[in-house]
């Protein structure tokens, strides 16, 4: 059995009701509390390589002394890095969030983009964090492809791809665009709590009939 899109409906459906109760992502939490674009944009660069209980407390901390590309830029990188500290490559983004205020105030008339191709253009911002930027910070459908989505879309045996990008333009050609708003937000939140990368809690998950278990060679 494999994840097709004969059942993505129905496996959707059966991921939207189990994470009910699970903790949201910290980017969602972001954008859930904040409603602020620019915000989600911060969020998502602390969030690269990092853990999520470290990337909310320090998203937190910046944010009570700066939430405005104006206010961050009156920060010295290296009050950035104390406050950020300890998101993995900490003082590299404090350069990069740095450079995105400047853009965003030089380039953007002080507002994010909410296109892709713009997003892209800004130090630090690839297309992980772009796609969410557009689902999360504008509500607008994209596809943003970490190593939950990309790892758990094999796993169901719904793409055989070997990296997130090469599942991102898959998932662009097959998934339903009524789904591209929630996958991410549903499989990372999954990943996080159930589908996890060693040892997953199958006799858990709600879509084990459905899936393909690629790789899996232990469960619980």
């Amino acid at each position: 059995m494999a994840v097709t899109n004969k059942n993505i409906d129905q496996v959707i459906k059966i991921l939207r009701r189990g994470v009910k109760g699970l903790p949201d992502p910290s980017v969602t939490l972001v954008s859930k509390r904040w409603k602020n674009p620019f915000l989600v944009l911060i969020s998502c660069i602390l969030s690269l390589r990092t853990k999520d209980e470290t990337t909310l407390p320090a998203a937190e901390r910046l944010f009570r002394l700066a939430d405005t590309p104006q206010a961050i830029l009156k920060l010295t990188p290296r009050r950035i890095e104390k406050e950020i500290y300890p998101v993995g490559f900490y003082r590299t983004k404090a350069r990069n969030i740095r450079g995105i205020c400047r853009d965003i105030i030089k380039r953007f008339d002080g507002k994010v983009p909410d296109d892709m191709d713009a997003l892209l253009t800004m130090r630090g911002v690839g297309r992980k964090t772009a796609n969410l930027v557009l689902t999360e910070g504008f509500g607008l459908p994209a596809i943003c492809v970490d190593t939950h989505v990309h790892r758990i879309s094999n796993r169901f045996g719904y793409v055989r791809t070997k990296t997130p990008e090469e599942t991102e333009f898959v998932l662009r050609k097959r998934l339903p665009k009524k789904h591209w708003m929630d996958y991410n937000y549903l499989l990372v939140t999954w990943g996080q709590n159930i589908c996890r990368p060693i040892s997953p809690l199958c006799s858990r998950c709600g879509v084990r009939n459905f899936c393909q278990r690629r790789g899996v060679t232990t469960s619980r």
